[in-house]
C-alpha cells in the first residue's frame, strides 16, 4: 500500500497515546479485583455503552461483514444472525436486568449464586471457567488473523523475519505486535483502561464512517452499483435457494466461494439461524466482554440502557462506512479481484479499498480507527477471561486468604498467559470465516441448552448444568476436528439435542439438594418461566413479594428490537445504492419501532430497581 508519512504519523501518534491513556489509568484499576475487572461498577452507562459498540467494531468482523456484503447483496445483513447479532436485543429487553441483579464479578461466579455452592455447583461454576477460556481463545485467534490480514494489506512495510528454522511471515509480525501493545496497557489498566480508551476509539471510528460514507456516495453512480452487481443482489428476500448467479459480471469466480461457503440453500440457512438465534439469545450472553459490560453497570436499569446505547449508536455510522467500501469495490476493484483467479480472498477487499480510495490524512484516521477498534475489541476479550482464572479458580479453590495485591498481579499474569495461548492458536488458523462459523455455530452450540434452561426451569440444577455443557463442549470439539468440512450452523441441532441429553441426565440423576438457594435466586433475579413450585414457595415466604408477569411485554419488545435493529442495519446500504423508496420505508419503520421502545420499554426500566440494594 501507498501510505503518506502523514498518515504514519497519525498511526503511530496514536498508538502511543492509547497506550499512554491505558498506562495513566493503571492506577484506579489496581485495588482490588472490583476495581480491576468492573471499574468498581462506578462506570456511567452511556460510557460503557459507548465502550461496548467499539468493541463490536472489530477489523475482523468488519472485514468478514463488507466481504459477505459484496458477495451476497441485501441478503447479507441475514447472515449476521449466524451469532446472532440480535441477541442484543434480548440483552438489553431483560437479561441485562436478571444479570446485574446477581452483583456477580464474573460469569463463573453468577452460576455459583445460581445454584449455590454444593457439589453439582462447583462441577458446574468449573465447567464455565472452561468454556469462558476456551471462547476466549478462540476469539483471540480469530482477532489475531484479522489483524494480520489487515496490516499487511494497508501497511508498506515487510516485518517478516525468521528465529531458527522457524519463518513469521510479515502479516504475523504484524498481528505479533498490535496484539502485544494492546496487551501492554490493557494488563495495566484493567476495565479502566478498556472503557477510557475504547471510548476514544469509539469516536474515532464514528468519524471515519462519516467520512468513508460521504466519499464512496459521491464517488460512484447508481448506475456504476447495477452495472456492477448480479440480478437479486440488490434484494432483501430469497427463496429455497440463494438464486444469486455472479456468471455474467466481471467476476464470476464469487459462484465458487457461494458454493464453498455452503451457503446456496439459503432458505435452510435461514431457518437454522432462526432455531439457533432463538435459544442461543435466550442462553444470555456468554462469559466475555458483554457479560463483563452488564456486571460493571451500577444498577439493572442501568446495564439495560448500556446494552441499548451498543446497538443504537453503532449500527448506522458502522453499516455506511460497510456499504460505502463494499460499493466502491464492485465499481472499481473488479479488475483486481478477477486477476487473482482462484487465489482471491474476498476479506481483502476492505484494506485493498481504503488504499485505492481514502485520501491523505482521512487514510490515516481511518487506519488509526481499525487499530482502534481491533484493540478495543481485543482488549475487552483479555480483560473478561482472566477474571475466571483469578477469581473463580485461584481465589476461590487454591489461595481464597490472597491479598488483593497478589489478586491483581495474578489477573496480569494470566492476562500475557492467555494471549500466548490465542496467539498460537492463531498461527494456526486459515479463514476468517471458518472460525466465524466454528464460534457462532458449533461452540456456542454447545453453550445453549444448559444456559436456557438455567433462566427457565426450576428443577435444573448443578450437575445438569455441569453435563450439558460438558456434552456439548464434547459434541463441538468432536465436529472441529472430525468433521471440519460440514457447515456448522446445520450441525447446530445434532450438538443441541447431545447438550439437552446432557442437562437432563444430570438433572434427573441427582436430587435437587440446594432449594434456599434456589429460592434466593429467583427471590432477586425474579425470571419469567416455569418456577411454579419455588414461587409458591416464595409467596408463601414472603406474601408481599410478586413474581415476574413480564413475558408477554418482553416477547413484544424483542419482536420490535430485531426489526428496530435490522432497520439500522439496511438504512444505510439503501442510502449507499440509491434505493430510495426502500430508504424512506425503513426510516419510517425506525422511527415506529423507537417510539414503541420507548413506550414499552424504556419508560418502564425505573420499576426493575425496586427493591435492588
Amino acid at each position: 500500500m501507498n501510505i503518506h508519512p502523514i498518515d504514519i504519523t497519525i498511526i503511530v501518534i496514536y498508538l502511543v497515546g492509547i497506550v499512554l491513556l491505558g498506562l495513566y489509568l493503571s492506577k484506579q484499576a489496581n485495588k482490588n479485583l472490583q476495581t480491576y475487572f468492573l471499574g468498581g461498577n462506578k462506570i456511567k452507562w452511556y460510557y460503557l455503552g459507548l465502550s461496548n459498540a467499539s468493541g463490536m467494531f472489530d477489523i475482523s468482523g468488519t472485514m468478514w461483514t463488507v466481504a459477505i456484503l459484496f458477495i451476497y447483496g441485501l441478503k447479507s445483513v441475514w447472515l449476521p444472525w449466524l451469532w446472532p447479532v440480535w441477541n442484543q436485543v434480548f440483552i438489553f429487553v431483560y437479561l441485562a436486568i436478571w444479570l446485574r441483579r446477581s452483583d456477580a464479578l464474573t460469569g463463573a461466579e453468577w452460576i455459583t449464586f445460581r445454584f449455590g455452592d454444593g457439589k453439582g455447583a462447583k462441577l458446574s461454576h468449573i465447567i464455565i471457567v472452561i468454556f469462558a477460556v476456551i471462547s476466549v481463545l478462540g476469539f483471540i485467534a480469530y482477532f489475531f488473523e484479522g489483524i494480520g490480514k489487515y496490516c499487511t494489506a494497508i501497511l508498506p512495510y515487510d516485518l517478516s523475519f525468521s528465529i531458527a528454522n522457524w519463518e513469521i511471515s510479515s502479516e504475523r509480525a504484524y498481528a505479533l505486535l498490535i496484539c502485544g501493545l494492546t496487551t501492554l496497557y490493557t494488563v495495566k489498566g484493567g476495565m479502566y483502561s478498556v472503557v477510557a480508551t475504547e471510548v476514544l476509539q469509539f469516536v474515532i471510528m464514528t468519524i471515519s464512517c462519516l467520512i468513508i460514507g460521504f466519499i464512496a456516495y459521491h464517488s460512484i453512480s447508481v448506475e456504476q452499483i447495477n452495472a456492477a452487481i448480479p440480478p437479486g443482489w440488490e434484494n432483501l428476500g430469497f427463496n429455497w435457494k440463494l438464486d444469486l448467479d455472479w456468471t455474467s459480471t466481471a467476476l464470476p469466480i464469487v459462484n465458487d466461494k457461494i458454493a464453498e461457503d455452503g451457503f446456496t440453500l439459503f432458505g435452510a440457512l435461514f431457518m437454522m439461524m432462526l432455531f439457533k438465534g432463538i435459544f442461543a439469545s435466550i442462553a444470555g450472553p456468554v462469559p466475555s466482554y458483554d457479560m463483563q459490560r452488564v456486571l460493571s453497570a451500577r444498577k439493572p436499569s442501568e446495564a439495560a440502557k448500556m446494552s441499548f446505547t451498543t446497538i443504537w449508536v453503532m449500527n448506522i455510522p458502522r453499516y455506511l462506512m460497510i456499504a460505502g467500501f463494499t460499493c466502491l469495490a464492485l465499481v472499481f476493484l473488479m479488475p483486481e479481484l478477477n486477476a487473482d483467479g482462484a487465489a482471491v480472498d474476498f476479506e481483502k477487499i476492505l484494506p485493498l479499498s481504503i488504499n485505492r480510495f481514502v485520501p491523505v490524512g482521512v487514510k490515516g484516521l481511518l487506519l488509526a480507527g481499525f487499530l482502534a477498534a481491533f484493540m478495543g475489541t481485543f482488549s475487552a476479550f483479555i480483560n473478561a477471561a482472566p477474571a475466571y482464572l483469578v477469581n473463580d479458580l485461584y481465589k476461590k479453590y487454591i489461595n481464597p486468604s490472597a491479598s488483593n495485591k497478589r489478586l491483581v498481579r495474578m489477573s496480569m499474569w494470566s492476562s500475557i498467559l492467555l494471549v500466548v495461548i490465542g496467539l498460537i492458536f492463531g498461527f494456526n488458523a486459515s479463514s476468517l470465516n471458518k472460525l466465524t462459523l466454528w464460534i457462532t455455530s458449533a461452540l456456542y452450540g454447545g453453550y445453549v441448552a444448559a444456559n436456557v434452561l438455567k433462566w427457565i426451569w426450576w428443577r435444573f440444577n448443578g450437575y445438569g448444568y455441569f453435563a450439558g455443557m460438558l456434552f456439548g463442549l464434547i459434541a463441538s470439539t468432536i465436529k472441529l476436528f472430525v468433521f471440519p468440512d460440514i457447515v456448522d450452523i446445520y450441525v447446530f441441532p445434532i450438538i443441541l439435542a447431545f447438550a439437552v441429553t446432557g442437562c437432563l441426565l444430570g438433572t434427573y440423576l441427582f436430587p435437587l439438594d440446594n432449594l434456599d438457594e434456589i429460592k434466593k435466586f429467583y427471590k432477586k433475579t425474579k425470571p419469567w418461566g416455569f418456577w411454579g413450585p419455588i414461587k409458591r414457595e416464595v409467596i408463601k415466604e414472603d406474601p408481599e413479594w410478586t413474581p415476574n408477569q413480564d413475558l408477554p411485554r418482553d416477547a413484544f419488545n424483542i419482536i420490535v428490537g430485531i426489526i428496530w435493529q435490522l432497520a439500522q442495519t439496511l438504512i444505510p446500504i439503501y442510502l449507499m445504492i440509491r434505493k430510495n423508496y426502500h430508504l424512506l420505508i425503513w426510516v419510517m419503520i425506525l422511527i415506529m419501532t423507537t417510539y414503541l421502545l420507548k413506550r414499552y420499554w424504556w419508560d418502564r426500566l425505573d420499576e426493575v430497581d425496586e427493591g435492588y440494594n
